[in-house]
């Protein structure tokens, strides 16, 4: 039984249970989570299971290696919580040491761009706290998968195809997991990572034994930060030189003892009031913010009853994340170290003065606020045409970037990300991503690379997002959890470095404003900016640029071309890889998007 709510669009129902609901980003790990929830456990124990799924049969999307900042509501506890399990950089990622080697951005791809791993910490404390299974249930489906194959999927035949060469000329040791009798594997072959699974296996052995869940739990994390597994990654850093983007091979910073001193926190989530909604994102060491200054700025407009493809609502929505994502440039960083003035930045005060400068016409400069005492002064750094800029072939071929949606709809991968809702209500959203196949070579002991996140500090000094050691990047990842009137009701987000916190806000505003339900606030046509600059390597921005789905009505595109916009035309299936859960009364909704055949929703 579904409620069908008919638009211009679509007609696509949501999926909907009374037992509880998954959606991911690979079809697998949705039947993963959602056979837990089957088993008994709950939506924290499908959420470790799935995570650990999602590493070994989307490897161009997340590894081991990466990191993940997810939002919860636990039932028991009556209020939402953030579990950062984004890692810090090392203790040798010094500006001073970076410029030493003649760079002035930190590499998009190799070892120089590695923070501790964050991903493993995380899901151990989530399984631990909020879970109630024993290690071997979350972890056995991905050692099985790792093991006995799974169908390699067709963005990781491609992402491997791109990046063959740099494996064989480079990266050898890579090439012996990836490239199959020297050979790039086929989509659909029956694809193993042997390794990866015996470094689960092992993790699993020697935390046999101590006792009750959460002291086997305890030594699992104290075996990866501090046994086995760091003192292969520390090995790795230390005695490799690696080629990356800067075109030189260089050693590592990461060490043992960055991995020992660091462990997943579980925070307060920053909250914004839309109307009847209260959504919750991580902090400013995340892009997530970035999502609440446009509530903030959007707020003071009239969306109800709005065409969401018209271009009054398009060119609205698109002026509020190009100010929203201009303070985001200017001071977002850790505020573990920096003084973020987030309590201004969502006040309606600051807002009211901010909305004022959206006006008829697209603006192309880019205006962050000012707030006396904080901030940097941002440097802009203009694209170069597609074919010659780090979004195109060349860098790609250096597995540079997040492998994120390309500028017209192209694919190459992505992050990962999914919602689950269980019976009891329990909600969580989570995005891990990084330890990419194609941006660091494989650790031959362990089956996995490291992440890159690093990339997305400055090497300039007195920025809040510049290079400290200890400090967190600013990530882009970004999972949303909104509370109605009071109670908890939606988790969804959705893979996608800087497009993220646009493609969620859209549906948001479709779902709220517009009244459409899960499935069809997922299918409308949908756009992106890239008027700010990127977060990855190597930090341009293109002024103006629209990009949108051609589904998009013809005279939409023509005013909002008239309003000053640069539009640029994509796929007609082309934006967005959003997935969404909702809990409202006994129902449990969920729904997946059909673009890229990469999301999938499962419920009962």
């Amino acid at each position: 039984m579904s409620n069908i709510n008919p638009n211009p669009f679509t007609t696509r129902p949501e999926i909907e249970g009374t037992f509880g609901v998954v959606t991911s980003t690979h079809w697998i790990a949705t039947a993963v989570g959602m056979s837990v929830l089957e088993k008994g456990g709950n939506a924290f124990d499908a959420a470790c299971a799935t995570a650990f799924t999602l590493q070994v049969v989307e490897p161009h999307l997340n590894g081991p290696g990466g990191d993940v900042p997810v939002v919860l509501f636990d039932v028991r506890k009556g209020h939402p919580e953030v579990i950062c399990g984004q890692g810090p950089a090392p203790a040798g990622a010094t500006i001073a040491h970076y410029r030493s080697l003649g760079l002035d951005m930190v590499p998009g791809t190799g070892l120089l761009a590695a923070c501790v791993p964050g991903m493993f910490d995380a899901w151990m404390i989530l399984l631990r706290d909020y879970g109630t299974m024993r290690l071997a249930d979350v972890l056995t489906p991905a050692i099985f998968y790792a093991s006995e194959g799974h169908p390699l999927v067709e963005r990781a035949n491609a992402t491997i195809a791109t990046v063959e060469k740099l494996f064989r000329q480079h990266w050898p040791t890579s090439a012996a997991v990836y490239l199959r009798d020297g050979k790039v594997p086929p989509a659909g072959t029956l694809f193993t990572n042997p390794t990866l699974a015996e470094t689960y296996k092992r993790v699993l052995r020697e935390a046999a034994g101590a006792g009750s869940r959460e002291q086997e739990i305890e030594r699992a994390r104290k075996i990866w930060s501090q046994g086995f597994v760091a003192e292969a990654i520390d090995r790795f850093c230390r005695n490799q030189e690696v080629m990356d983007t800067s075109g030189r091979r260089n050693r590592g910073v990461l060490t043992g003892q960055d991995m020992a001193r660091w462990q997943a926190t579980v925070e307060r989530p920053l909250m914004y009031q839309y109307g009847r909604y209260t959504v919750c994102k991580p902090g400013p060491w995340a892009q997530g913010p970035v999502m609440l200054q446009q509530l903030a700025l959007l707020k003071g407009f009239h969306l109800d009853g709005l065409d969401v493809t018209g271009p009054e609502f398009i060119h609205t929505v698109v002026e509020a994340s190009k100010l929203a994502f201009a303070d985001r440039e200017k001071f977002y960083g850790d505020p573990e170290f920096e003084s973020v003035p987030i309590e201004t930045l969502l006040s309606d005060a600051y807002n009211e003065e901010r909305r004022k400068l959206i006006q008829h016409t697209a603006s192309l400069e880019l205006r962050p606020g000012s707030v006396e005492g904080f901030g940097a002064v941002i440097k802009l750094k203009h694209a170069q045409p597609p074919a010659e800029e780090g979004r195109g072939g060349a860098a790609a071929a250096m597995g540079a970037g997040e492998p994120t949606v390309g500028r017209l709809g192209e694919m190459r991968g992505d992050t990962v990300h999914f919602d689950i809702v269980d019976r009891a209500g329990n909600m969580i959203s989570a995005t891990p991503s990084g330890g990419w196949l194609q941006s660091s070579p494989v650790i031959p002991e362990l089956g996995f690379g490291l992440g890159t996140r690093a990339q997305m500090f400055w090497l300039e000094e007195n920025h809040p997002a510049s290079l400290k050691p200890g400090k967190r990047p600013r990530t882009t990842l970004s999972p949303t959890l909104a509370l109605r009137d009071g109670e908890p009701y939606l988790a969804w987000g959705s893979p996608g470095g800087d497009q993220q916190d646009q493609w969620t806000t859209q549906f948001f505003l479709r779902h709220v404003h517009a009244r459409l339900n899960l499935q069809e606030a997922i299918d409308a046509p949908a756009w992106h900016s890239e008027h700010f600059p990127i977060s990855f390597w190597p930090r341009t921005a293109r002024p103006g640029v629209l990009v949108m789905e051609s589904r998009v009505p013809a005279e939409s595109r023509t005013e909002l071309t008239k309003r000053g916009h640069i539009i640029e035309l994509g796929p007609a299936w082309s934006e967005g890889r959003l997935t969404a859960a909702s809990c409202d009364g006994r129902r449990r909704k969920a729904a997946a998007n059909p673009r890229g055949m990469q999301g999938y929703a499962a419920g009962r």
